[in-house]
Parts: structure tokens; C-alpha cells; sequence
């Protein structure tokens, strides 16, 4: 079988697999050119401090922009095979999928920890952060199939890392590589998308800043650096359970995820989505006489992966108990005009007349935050939401909420014009149902954006929301950000196209949309990301704008 046909039929494969968070070229194709960046090791200098007289140390590099920040990453291990754990893994769910359709396929390692130890430097190279210890290992779905891999980084010991988070230290970070959207500003675009919108409600949403990567001397080139997605103080602050503790009464954080059945029993469970009553997508047309089946594709469920701590079988019941019924009260509420809330136990819903529909909803569900992550998803025409990528939690803890809420938007590569899907900028997507953008004529959809959305209430609430963020001139930062972030750190971007080269021959440009597989250097693809975004802005704000 040919170059070709392999890499039209992994592209499939991933279209198929909905994760949109896959990379463009080949895995068969060889890891790298090692010789493609030559690059000294890290040299430390001491000057004087303006402020205090004290030394400061800096970091000098060659052959790297000068303009972004650097993290240095060298492996305990010396020699060969120091870098395999950045070139050779694959999630062992891909490899199998891509083993399932070429008999040649040799399956590689799954992702594993490499011992490392780090160092960052600001983009004027003062030291920040000296040799910290670490493991390091790749990181996502099937972003892992492709040359340049995303990586999380586990420290020894909690560490600041460039300013992010407000400067709060975590063990836990993550390396996006960025490899498919040739803008590289897709993901930094939509994270502060959530930041301004759920961020100024008080939500989750992570920080983001890029940066040039070393691996043991050799330049890697651009990485987008992001808070790993975790329960946690200044994250998705919830309550913590204490080590060994099986109590129920803590904070849980989950993921729709459709690869949820290769977790543990207990880290994963499902919902029934009212015993799978089918659901009116919202199109603005009144469904347009179409139904939605709960699960994404019609042909299989989507479960969720339990991300916080838990500790017992109590614990994993009663969050599997919450979610599914959580739903069943929306959905009571969206399709019967009926009002129930749940036992004390969240064993069971019960109906009671002594609250309306809207407010047994609002009882179990921080609608403000729904509101929020919809129109996040809506307005970046999120690929990823139909099967996973989507997060929510519930703090069933003495000072928790105890509602289930919807926060932490992630993964946004294939987002915002770039697969072909809202390619104009127009039309509705998250709440709606759509045909995956592969041909297969696979219909997509997300039940808890969509149940609610037939409701004048939770209409009018998006409505205010949205006038809210227009008006306070959310979207003009925005703008800003890619326009001066794509000129600021243009040499960045040229070393990165250097040695990657996807923009030039990206193997799996028909996964893209036109426009956006047509743009030949990053300002064409920034400059077209600006552009969609604002005709999207423009057609939401025709709909929603009070």
C-alpha cells in the first residue's frame, strides 16, 4: 500500500474515532530529522541585578527565536535510546485501531514517565526554574500517532511554571504541539476564550503561553504550555478527599469521554440519558423535524472517566448516581414540563410541586456555568464536544455547591474554522445535530448541551450572557491576542515550520477545511483564524445581541 493511501486511511481512522485532536502526518513516516536543528547546550552566565545588586543567573541558547520563553528537558538516561519516550509511544487505543488496518503495523510502546530534569527561562533567558526534577512522558490521544508528540510534564516537587495560574505552584503541566493547526494559536484562542468568559464567572478555565522546547540539547521547536486538566486548588477547585478516604461526601471531576471503558471499573462509569429518550437538536429552525439520539453516531454509548481522586466503590456510585440524574431532571423539566429533584442519597429523583421546572434544574445544576461552557462551544464550533474533551464536576463537600457544573473547556486544535464544519462562520453546531465532517454520515451530538435548549428561559439566559461578553469587549481582545502574538513571535514560528515542515506537506490536509488547509506560513493561518472567528462572532451576535 502506498504513502498515500496509508495516510488517506489515518485520517479516516481518526475522523472516524472523533478525536479532533489528531496530528497530520503519517506514524509510519520516520519520527524526525535529527540533523534538521543544530542546537548548543545550555550555557549559564551570572549579572548583576538592577534592582538588589544580586546575581542572576541567565540562560543563553542558541539557534533558538530569542523571543519566547525556553524549557529545557534532559533525561536522566544518557546515550542511546534517551529519546525514545518522545518518538516512539502511541496510546495503546490508537496503535491498536491503526494495527486493526495494516497487517505491517508494529504496534510501539504506550506512553511511559521518563525520569528528567527541567529548566525554564523567560523570553529575555533569566532563569526561572534550575534543573527541577520531573517525569516526562507523551501525552493524549491520537495526537500520539504523529512525529511531534504532546507531553505532560509530572515535577517531584510543585512548581511555578512562566507566571501561569497566577503564578500558583502544581506538580502537573502539559505540552500541546499544536501540529495540525497551522495558525498554532487555535488552542491559546480558545483557552482564553474560557478564561474571559467562564474565568469571569468565577469558573475554571486553564492559562496558556508558548514557548520553544529542548530535549536534551536538540531544539523541538513551539509548544503551546497549559495547566493539566485536574481537581485541585486554583483549578477545578473542589473538595479533596483524603488519602484512603470512602466517604462520598468530597468533589468529583469527570470527562464525557468515549474511550472511557479502557479505564479502570472504578474510574469510569455511564449514564442512561433517561432510558435513551431522544432529543430535539436545536438548529434554529425547530430541529428542522429531526430527532437526536443521546449517544454520539447513534451507535454507541459515551461514558465518563472519573479524573479527582476516588477511593471506593460508595464514591464511584454515587457520582454515576448524581450525573445520571442530574440529566434525567433536565431532561423532565426540557420534555415533560415536570419538576423532580433527587433523595437525599441521589439514589432516585422524586417529583415535587414545590418548585417549578426551571427551579428544580437550577437545584441540581449550575446553569450559569452550562450557559457559559455552551456558548464557548457554540461560538468555537468545538469539534471534540460531540465525544469527549468536555468536562464537568460536582463538590458534594461541607463547602461544595453541590451542583453539577460545567467548566474546564479543552482541546480546540480542530476548532475554529479549521476542520470543515461551520467553514463560513454560520449556523448552529453544539446543541445541533450534525454530520461528522469525514462523510461517513455519522450524526454527532452532545445530549447536555442539547437538552435544555428548547427552554425560553435558559434561551434568554444565553442571551443576557452573550450581550454581557460582547459588550464588555471580550472579542476585541481576542483579536488582538492572535494579531500580535503571530507577528511577535513570527521567527518562532518559522524555526518551527523548519523542522517540522507540516505546513508545507501536511499529510492530512483533506481533514481540514479548504481555507484553512490552503494557508502556506502561520500569519496566513492566524490571519484566517482572526477572520473566521470575527464572522462567527459576527453571526452569533445577529442571533443573541440584546
Amino acid at each position: 500500500m502506498d504513502k498515500s493511501k496509508l495516510s488517506a486511511l489515518l485520517t479516516a481512522c481518526i475522523m472516524l474515532s472523533g478525536c479532533a485532536a489528531s496530528d497530520d502526518s503519517s506514524p509510519l513516516e520516520s519520527n524526525m530529522d535529527s540533523e534538521s536543528s543544530s542546537v548548543t547546550n545550555t550555557e549559564l552566565s551570572e549579572k548583576d541585578s538592577p534592582d538588589n545588586g544580586s546575581a542572576v543567573s541567565e540562560v543563553k541558547y542558541d539557534n533558538v527565536s530569542g523571543c519566547l520563553p525556553v524549557i529545557d528537558i534532559r533525561t536522566k538516561k544518557e546515550g542511546k535510546g534517551s529519546l525514545d519516550f518522545v518518538t516512539k509511544p502511541t496510546a495503546r487505543h490508537v496503535s491498536e485501531s491503526i494495527a486493526s488496518w495494516q497487517a505491517s503495523y508494529t504496534i510501539p510502546p504506550e506512553p511511559f514517565y521518563e525520569e528528567c530534569s527541567i529548566t525554564v527561562s523567560d523570553a529575555e533567558h533569566k532563569l526561572l526554574l534550575e534543573n527541577a526534577d520531573a517525569e516526562v512522558k507523551v501525552r493524549g490521544n491520537w495526537t500520539t500517532a504523529y512525529n511531534k508528540k504532546p507531553l505532560r510534564i509530572k515535577f517531584a516537587e510543585k512548581h511555578g511554571m512562566l507566571g501561569l495560574g497566577d503564578g500558583e505552584e502544581y506538580k502537573n503541566w502539559v505540552l500541546l504541539a499544536e501540529y495540525k493547526d497551522f495558525s498554532m494559536l487555535r488552542n491559546k484562542t480558545g483557552l482564553m476564550l474560557g478564561s474571559e468568559i467562564l474565568g469571569s464567572d468565577g469558573y475554571y478555565s486553564s492559562d496558556s503561553q508558548l514557548a520553544e522546547v529542548r530535549i536534551n540539547g536538540e531544539y523541538w521547536d513551539v509548544y503551546l504550555l497549559a495547566e493539566h486538566q485536574q481537581a485541585g486548588k486554583g483549578r477545578v477547585d473542589i473538595t479533596k478527599p483524603e488519602k484512603d478516604q470512602t466517604s462520598t461526601d468530597i468533589g468529583y471531576f469527570i470527562e464525557y469521554n468515549d474511550q472511557y471503558y479502557s479505564e479502570d471499573a472504578l474510574e469510569r462509569f455511564r449514564v442512561n440519558y433517561h432510558s435513551n429518550a431522544l432529543l430535539t437538536p436545536y438548529d434554529g429552525k425547530g430541529g428542522s423535524g429531526r430527532t437526536a439520539h443521546p449517544f454520539a453516531n447513534g451507535r454507541k454509548d459515551i461514558g465518563f472517566t472519573i479524573k479527582s481522586d476516588i477511593y471506593s466503590q460508595e464514591q464511584h456510585d454515587t457520582i454515576s448516581k448524581f450525573a445520571n440524574n442530574a440529566y434525567n431532571i433536565m431532561y423532565e423539566a426540557a420534555y415533560n414540563d415536570k419538576a423532580f429533584v433527587m433523595t437525599d442519597n441521589y439514589t432516585d429523583i422524586v417529583e415535587t410541586t414545590d418548585l417549578t421546572p426551571q427551579q428544580a434544574v437550577e437545584k441540581a445544576v449550575d446553569v450559569r456555568s452550562l450557559v457559559d461552557s455552551y456558548i464557548v462551544a457554540e461560538l468555537t464550533c468545538d469539534a471534540d464536544i460531540y465525544l469527549t474533551s468536555f468536562f464537568m464536576d460536582v463538590d458534594l463537600g461541607k463547602d461544595g455547591s453541590g451542583k453539577l457544573t460545567f467548566e474546564a473547556p479543552w482541546d480546540f486544535d480542530s476548532a475554529l474554522g479549521n476542520k470543515d464544519r461551520c467553514a463560513d462562520g454560520t449556523g448552529y453546531y453544539a446543541s445541533n445535530l450534525i454530520t461528522d465532517v469525514n462523510g461517513q454520515g455519522l450524526d454527532m451530538s452532545n445530549p447536555w448541551l442539547m437538552v435544555l435548549q428548547y427552554e425560553d428561559w435558559f434561551r434568554e439566559m444565553i442571551y443576557d450572557r452573550w450581550t454581557e461578553i460582547y459588550d464588555n469587549g471580550t472579542f476585541d481582545r481576542v483579536y488582538e491576542m492572535i494579531s500580535s502574538e503571530s507577528e511577535k513571535y513570527e521567527k518562532a514560528f518559522e524555526l518551527n515550520y523548519e523542522k517540522w515542515d507540516n505546513i508545507r506537506n501536511n499529510g492530512a490536509s483533506n481533514e481540514l477545511c479548504r481555507a484553512a488547509a490552503a494557508c502556506k506560513s502561520e500569519k496566513e493561518a492566524a490571519d484566517y483564524l482572526r477572520s473566521w472567528l470575527t464572522s462567527r462572532v459576527e453571526f452569533l451576535n445577529s442571533e443573541w445581541h440584546r
